[in-house]
């Protein structure tokens, strides 16, 4: 399972970095996961391996995963404003612990955004996953490819992807 071997490679200090951060909301340890897990398994069907790379199916990925942490967070805090703030903090620790280059982690924290202002926006707590995938998919079609940090920037309200699409 990727979320373990992914922990297992943690140093000491991202370690308890990590479980310092579920210590404060152990409520939230399971919604997370399950979160995290549905996530991988939603884009790996749609996309393959796609979604590893840093191209628009990864934005969808980033989205969809802050979206459904928030969305199964919800359910332990019955508000919108706890569940996106738990979802940032977790995937901005994410970021922090699996560091990208400057421009592929902006981008990541970016996508990141544009899943929590859509869940809270959208009114997505209540909202079946398949609408929550609908929804996603639409908003990829209106992302935008960057090169550059001010680039992304520029495009607050959209995905924004580094690499086109490979069609294998």
């Amino acid at each position: 399972m990727a979320v373990w071997n992914r922990i297992k490679n943690l140093s000491f200090k991202q370690f308890f970095l990590l479980a310092g951060t579920f210590i404060k909301r152990p409520r939230y340890f399971f919604p997370t996961h399950r979160a995290t897990l549905k996530t991988v398994q939603i884009c790996d069907r749609l996309f393959k391996r796609a979604h590893h790379k840093n191209n628009v199916t990864n934005a969808f990925r980033h989205g969809l995963w802050n979206v459904l942490i928030a969305k199964k967070c919800f359910s332990k805090n019955n508000s919108v404003e706890k569940s996106v703030e738990w979802a940032k903090t977790i995937t901005d620790l994410h970021e922090k612990l699996a560091p990208n280059a400057k421009l592929e982690m902006t981008m990541d924290l970016h996508n990141n955004e544009i899943g929590r202002n859509f869940f809270a926006e959208k009114q997505m707590q209540n909202m079946e996953e398949e609408k929550i995938i609908a929804v996603l998919k639409e908003k990829m079609k209106t992302a935008v490819k960057v090169s550059s940090i001010e680039e992304i920037e520029e495009n607050k309200s959209e995905f924004v992807y580094i690499e086109d699409l490979e069609i294998n």
